[in-house]
């Protein structure tokens, strides 16, 4: 699902759920094991598990090939049965010149498939869950049932065999690139399994401390810097993506831009192996990035390290959004994690983006003990908390404690979307009888103030957007390609009724979503104008030799149907919506192996492009940018300047610089 070359993926995003526990187990926890289900970000072995290893590298020039008819979908397509009418099966589309190949798959009890390198967590397997009955619907549950749908799949066959793509963020890998964005079903040809085959053998994430490099200077950068400078430091960290700053983004004179400064891959102990780096936001002022058991503020434009929060243990997750005067807030590990005691993250932090200053640290228990908690984000000046032991809200400035969710054998939170409104995504029944509720909450005191229920049988969902409503699901495991989305619903937020369902053919659409813990964590999407702007899969573009390509279309969240807007990426490019802008959409280009990337405004109404960034063409600095997938890694765009970043640091190393983040921006 992601471009060509395959390399081996980087960690799949997001921690492995933890087993739900049963009436006793809650009542008397057993002891911590060597690696629990709190500390997915600290395997023992993360090379011997399924989506540990080095990220991809970059892009190696294709070897040339006949032209090939173009491909992709058909957007004229006469619309079909949704989901839920059978169907007759098809075969997959195959080029003249090659037959489709499947990458191997690792199956996953109970779960999606997934390839080796993407390390989607596993599903429990059948009978594992809480005990009891579901719970009566809460106060403004309505609950109604799912309505069979019309609502065609997205263009024709799929492009290759789809395999497993277990979820990052924020941008896909190469993102859904995403941005990584933390790949899914296509064709791959002979060749391109000769580059993917080499590209495999490279090992790309380097221990060599932390070492931050400023732009300096007047001569204007187009090359990536080889060198060290700065302070180094050392330690370890995570998280998660965060918010762009909002405003209209205005097109430069020129939009060729320049390297502002990278800050190199930082320094991980032998024992940890491989470390969750994920977490960023920025300002007008201040890039701030997690780091190893730190968050550093640095110079939105030099580079130059503002401040730094220190912390005992790894950033487990960062929330994704931020206040409006700039706080935000992350879960940590009380303690460097070892082998023999890999800590749980139990600690909620909020701090100061512009000062680094840490507001408060709590905890929360579920009966006598602390909560690890899986997922953390904000609501107006509400942080909340959870996972499948409890949750906690607190006010942002104070860490005051506002509420928790009321949990039982048969209910709980499993975690929260933010942004303009709270939504809680509340699981209820036994595993083999899991219902999930989909509640719009008030942040202040956590009373459900509208409540839709899903049809049973759909174990996760992931929070898409909060205002408008969005819900992605993989319904009945059959998007088949590990990225969590089979199905999006529009959810009225007053009402709590279902305004639609949208079918999002897992082979046709480049979304991902984690909808096992993260909740909130999606790609390759945007939600704004009553529009969903989704990524189609890559497909052969039209141009000469091997070339790949995908567009952005819109859906109408009030009808589900399709608007008839797309938006091409071009011949070698894919492109993925970043986030909204107004009634813009704000887009990343992944480009072909020989230029830069590139960023665009794509108009809400005519769909027309506007070229806001084009990244430098020097091998040096492709060589940085295509490490940085849209699928797994983080991409952040404001006020002409862009910033990516990695989400894991490893011992691994390619022998060659590698860097936790890089910077570019124009005029």
């Amino acid at each position: 699902m992601t471009q060509p070359p395959q390399p081996p993926e980087k960690p799949g995003f997001g921690p492995p759920p933890e087993p739900e526990p049963s009436r006793s187990e809650q009542a008397s926890p057993p002891e911590q094991p060597q690696q629990t289900p709190a500390d997915p970000q600290t395997p023992a072995d993360p090379q011997a598990q399924p989506g540990f290893g080095p990220p991809p590298g970059p892009a190696q020039p294709p070897a040339q090939q006949p032209p090939s008819a173009p491909g992709g979908p058909d957007l004229g397509k006469t619309p079909q049965p949704g989901y839920g009418y059978p169907q007759a099966p098809q075969p997959p589309q195959q080029s003249p010149q090659t037959a489709p190949q499947t990458p191997p798959t690792v199956p996953v009890p109970g779960g999606p498939q997934t390839p080796p390198g993407y390390g989607y967590p596993q599903q429990p397997p059948a009978g594992y869950g809480y005990p009891g009955q579901p719970q009566p619907g809460q106060p403004g549950a309505y609950g109604q049932p799912q309505q069979p749908y019309g609502q065609q799949p997205y263009g024709q066959q799929p492009y290759g065999q789809p395999y497993g793509y277990p979820h990052p963020t924020v941008p896909m890998q190469s993102q859904s690139g995403p941005p990584g964005r933390p790949g899914g079903g296509r064709k791959v040809n002979a060749s391109l399994a000769i580059i993917v085959a080499a590209v495999v053998a490279i090992a790309l994430i380097v221990g060599a401390g932390v070492w931050y490099s400023s732009a300096g200077g007047d001569e204007k950068k187009n090359t990536a810097n080889s060198g060290d400078s700065g302070e180094t430091k050392g330690g370890e960290g995570g998280g998660s993506g965060g918010d762009t700053a909002g405003g209209d983004e205005k097109a430069p004179a020129d939009p060729s831009s320049e390297v502002l400064f990278q800050v190199p891959a930082p320094k991980v102990s032998k024992d940890a192996s491989t470390i969750v780096t994920s977490g960023s936001w920025t300002t007008d002022k201040v890039y701030a990035k997690s780091g190893v058991a730190e968050v550093v503020g640095y110079d939105a434009v030099k580079g130059d390290e503002l401040w730094t929060l220190d912390l005992p243990g790894p950033v487990c997750e960062a929330s994704d959004h931020a206040t409006e005067d700039g706080r935000t807030a992350v879960i940590y590990k009380p303690a460097m994690p070892t082998k023999t005691k890999p800590q749980s993250c139990t600690q909620v932090a909020a701090f100061d983006l512009a000062t680094g200053e840490k507001l408060w640290s709590e905890t929360a228990k579920s009966g006598t003990q602390e909560i690890s908690f899986n997922n953390v984000t904000i609501s107006g000046n509400t942080v909340a908390a959870a996972s499948t032991s409890g949750g906690a809200a607190w006010d942002i400035t104070s860490g005051k404690a506002l509420w928790a969710p009321k949990t039982s054998d048969a209910c709980y939170d499993s975690g929260y979307g933010g942004g303009p409104k709270l939504v809680a995504v509340r699981k209820c029944g036994p595993y083999d009888q899991r219902q999930l509720h989909i509640q719009t909450i008030d942040p202040k005191d956590g009373k459900v103030l509208s409540e839709y229920k899903m049809s049973e049988g759909i174990e996760y969902a992931a929070v898409v957007s909060t205002d408008p409503l969005v819900v992605a699901a993989d319904v009945g495991d059959s998007a088949g390609d590990g990225s969590g989305i089979s199905d999006f619903f529009s959810i009225d937020n007053k009402s709590g009724e279902l305004r639609t369902r949208i079918s999002a053919p897992g082979e046709e659409f480049a979304a991902r979503c984690d909808g096992i813990t993260k909740i909130e964590h999606c790609s390759g999407l945007a939600v704004g104008k009553d529009r969903l702007y989704i990524a189609t899969e890559e497909h052969e573009s039209s141009g000469e030799g091997y070339s790949r390509t995908n567009e952005v279309v819109a859906f109408d969240l009030a009808t589900g149907k399709q608007t008839g807007q797309r938006a091409d990426a071009g011949d070698g490019y894919t492109i993925v919506p970043l986030r909204m802008d107004g009634d813009n959409v704000i887009a990343y280009k992944r480009p072909p192996y020989d230029k830069g990337g590139q960023i665009v405004s794509i108009d809400g109404g005519s769909f027309k492009e506007t070229k806001l960034m084009e990244n430098p063409a020097e091998k040096s600095v492709r060589d940085v940018e295509a490490r940085m997938l849209p699928q797994h890694a983080e991409i952040l765009y404001s006020q002409g300047r862009l910033y990516m970043s990695d989400v894991y640091a490893s011992t691994l190393s390619s022998g060659d610089k590698e860097y936790l983040a890089i910077a570019f921006g124009t005029g």
